[in-house]
């Protein structure tokens, strides 16, 4: 896609596509999100779409300025899914937990776009709701403005960071991440306590807990060190948020 986006009145389509389907920015990244989950990073492409929509590629050009641009469209997309249903309970410790695995989830469920889309910064309607909840979550908590950002800036990069990680584990050819599983039986579980002590003495362990994220154990240790720092400011912060 080149920079050809067509002025805002403009853009939206009547006509349905040969589809059926009548195009809008939200029909487009959810078909963009189809392809890529059946076919790969690759299946992000003009023409793919405009196969896929029924629609000559062109007409994508209304809604997106490019493939980065609906690139990030496609990430805020993943960032509103893990905000579905989300509720303040009260409990900032249990409410970061609870935003954090939704965050997880929501990009577990699209491995493909989330390898391109976990690091991006979208400055888009959703990104900014997220943005708004968890800040006023560790405001609300007592934590200072400088300390609130960042602890926020560490839980959103620990999120996305695993959440891109064990997207591209899942984006594996599924003999490779058998492969890749089983290296922990077949080598480590092998090793002798008389060359490699610690793992012999682990290897058991290790082969189990191995076959899952870490995230949901990483994700406890930082809200444990969080929950301390607020501790040792005697739990007072300089403004109260709101989470929305």
């Amino acid at each position: 896609m080149t920079e050809r986006v067509v002025p805002e009145p403009q853009r939206r389509r009547r006509k349905p596509t040969k589809q059926g389907m009548v195009l809008s920015e939200q029909v487009i990244v959810e078909t963009a999100l189809r392809l890529m989950g059946q076919h790969g990073a690759a299946a992000l492409t003009v023409r793919r779409l405009g196969a896929a929509l029924g629609a000559d590629p062109s007409a994508l050009y209304r809604y997106f300025r490019n493939t980065d641009d609906l690139l990030l469209a496609i990430a805020d997309e993943l960032v509103g899914r893990a905000q579905q249903g989300w509720r303040s309970t009260g409990d900032w410790r249990a409410d970061l937990r609870d935003i954090g695995m939704r965050i997880h989830a929501a990009y577990q469920a699209h491995p493909q776009a989330a390898m391109l889309a976990a690091f991006r910064t979208t400055g888009r309607d959703n990104e900014v709701r997220a943005v708004e909840t968890i800040l006023g979550v560790l405001r609300g908590a007592g934590f200072q403005d400088e300390e609130a950002v960042r602890i926020y800036h560490a839980f959103v990069d620990q999120s996305l960071a695993f959440a891109a990680q064990d997207a591209a584990a899942l984006a594996l050819p599924a003999p490779a991440l058998a492969a890749d599983a089983g290296v922990w039986r077949v080598r480590y579980g092998r090793l002798g306590a008389d060359t490699h002590p610690n793992i012999a003495a682990t290897a058991g362990l290790l082969i189990v807990d191995m076959r899952s994220s870490g995230y949901p154990f990483a994700l406890d240790l930082l809200l444990e060190a969080v929950a301390a720092r607020l501790a040792a400011q005697g739990g007072a912060g300089a403004g109260a948020g709101t989470t929305g």
